[in-house]
């Protein structure tokens, strides 16, 4: 997959220039509209010690950056364990050519036209261009984060893995490697995982699947060379929208044969998401009481993720496609070197299985986490659903707060688990969809910044007390005009 950088620039000298102009005009339009606040929260004066930690320097992390940035908070930290350029799904573990959202949605530019995704598409392609796509090439998308980066001022630490979390006085411990330009550990107050779809646990992958040498599947949360699917016969489990990224992949890999194997008896054709851009869902889910976000959610998870109608177009159009639904694996057994599998529907023989299964919430899938199972409320912990209802997704998901924040078990041993605020995939019931991708991102990242800046003033409303108790700063002189 191309590989893009700070250092490699996609683009003519040209278009480099229109980009700076560009730039120049979002930087007027923030002082116009007085989109960036005073300095109101420095830096801890410690080295070793930020206000904020935000850890992923994707969408989220750059789009929590620039917010908190613009509500006057200094001390943020943004490290990412990928090199520049590949932070997130785009150019790695994405397969699909193009975003599935929407064109005209808005990106990490937190209301600043210049900034946003279609300010820089025709910026650099032209609003003709614009005005006859459908939607935004996965590739673009990654040129146009690494432009709002560059562009909105915020600075991400690459190469800068989070190995631990821990308690600290007064905020959270991280142990953190890979970069030589910050200590091994350093605190901050708050502590924002923005780190994806899969930020509170990880690729499902099912038992019998698991059970197989890994040589013989792939994840698509995966990054591979798919190169080696040529000439092999590939089933791909499940049938939404990765699945189809799967066998998309696989067929213009030269496969010889590829086999969608679903219990879906029927393809997901509705968007969900599509229903759920609107200020009332997006901006007020959070005030829900559970049994209605319990409700809310059923529906949100039984409506899986279609194709878009171009990956289901692609695949169709080849004659060794093959899809088998109302069916599934029921067991998978290694003969000869090649994959044997038993279906509802008979026998298939392959080299090779590519997952689209998902991800699911498993903290023990994160390392770096670990400390903090037990010590944070799971839905399972404080929502009892109806007799005979469930929802996996919702009841293994983190019970967070308003701002993203995780509940602790034990409110006085484990008060300090408040201060880590889980603004990813695993968010989703709790807050609704608006930390899992960009039709609701706006909405979070609104959420996200003004949670940091009321928790902020309140923990240190004593502070600023003080301070206006002091406060003599002289607005107006009388010049000794006035009479005794």
């Amino acid at each position: 997959m191309q590989r893009l950088t700070d250092n490699q620039p996609s683009f003519s000298g040209g278009i480099e220039h229109r980009l700076e102009q560009l730039a120049a005009r979002a930087a007027w339009e923030m002082g116009c509209i007085e989109a960036e606040a005073p300095i109101w929260l420095k830096k801890p004066q410690r080295d070793a010690h930020y206000n904020v930690v935000i850890v992923g320097g994707g969408l989220n992390g750059l789009s929590a950056a620039f917010a908190l940035r613009r509500r006057g908070i200094e001390g943020v930290l943004v490290i990412d364990q990928a090199e520049a350029g590949r932070e997130g799904p785009w150019i790695t573990s994405a397969r699909m050519k193009t975003l599935r959202s929407p064109k005209t949605l808005a990106g990490p530019d937190f209301g600043i036209p210049s900034l946003s995704p279609r300010a820089w598409y025709e910026t650099v392609y032209g609003a003709e261009a614009f005005a006859g796509l459908e939607k935004i090439d996965r590739e673009d998308w990654m040129r146009y984060m690494l432009w709002f980066r560059r562009a909105s001022g915020v600075t991400v630490h690459n190469r800068t893995r989070l190995e631990a979390v821990a308690e600290a006085d007064g905020g959270v411990k991280l142990t953190i490697s890979g970069n030589e330009a910050l200590p091994g550990e350093i605190t901050c107050r708050r502590l924002i995982m923005a780190n994806g779809m899969d930020g509170c646990g990880g690729p499902y992958v099912p038992d019998d699947v698991a059970a197989l040498p890994k040589e013989f599947w792939t994840h698509s949360a995966e990054e591979a060379d798919d190169s080696h699917l040529k000439g092999k016969d590939v089933i791909v489990l499940g049938s939404a929208t990765s699945s189809f990224d799967w066998a998309v992949t696989a067929l213009e890999a030269g496969a010889r044969r590829v086999t969608m194997v679903a219990r879906a008896r029927e393809l997901a054709c509705t968007e969900v998401l599509a229903w759920t851009n609107f200020p009332g869902y997006l901006g007020s889910y959070a005030e829900l009481p559970d049994a209605e976000k319990w409700r809310f959610s059923q529906h949100y998870y039984d409506l899986k993720v279609p194709p878009t109608q171009d990956q289901y177009d692609r695949a169709t159009s080849y004659a060794n496609f093959v899809m088998e639904l109302g069916s599934g694996v029921t067991s998978l057994v290694i003969e000869n070197g090649r994959i044997r599998a038993e279906t509802k529907n008979g026998t298939i023989e392959a080299d090779h299985i590519l997952l689209g299964t998902g991800y699911g919430v498993d903290f023990s899938m994160r390392p770096e986490l670990a400390a903090l199972e037990g010590r944070f409320a799971h839905w399972r912990d404080r929502f009892t659903p109806p007799e005979d209802e469930t929802c996996p997704p919702v009841l293994q998901a983190p019970y967070l707060g308003r701002t993203f924040e995780l509940t602790p078990m034990d409110a006085e041993r484990d008060r300090w688990v408040s201060r880590i605020h889980m603004f990813n995939g695993g968010a989703v019931p709790s807050l609704g969809p608006i930390s899992n991708g960009i039709t609701g991102v706006k909405y979070g990242i609104a959420r996200i910044a003004d949670g940091m800046t009321r928790a902020f003033f309140l923990e240190d409303a004593a502070h600023f007390r003080e301070e206006l108790a002091h406060y003599r700063e002289q607005h107006f002189n009388p010049r000794d005009r006035i009479s005794a």
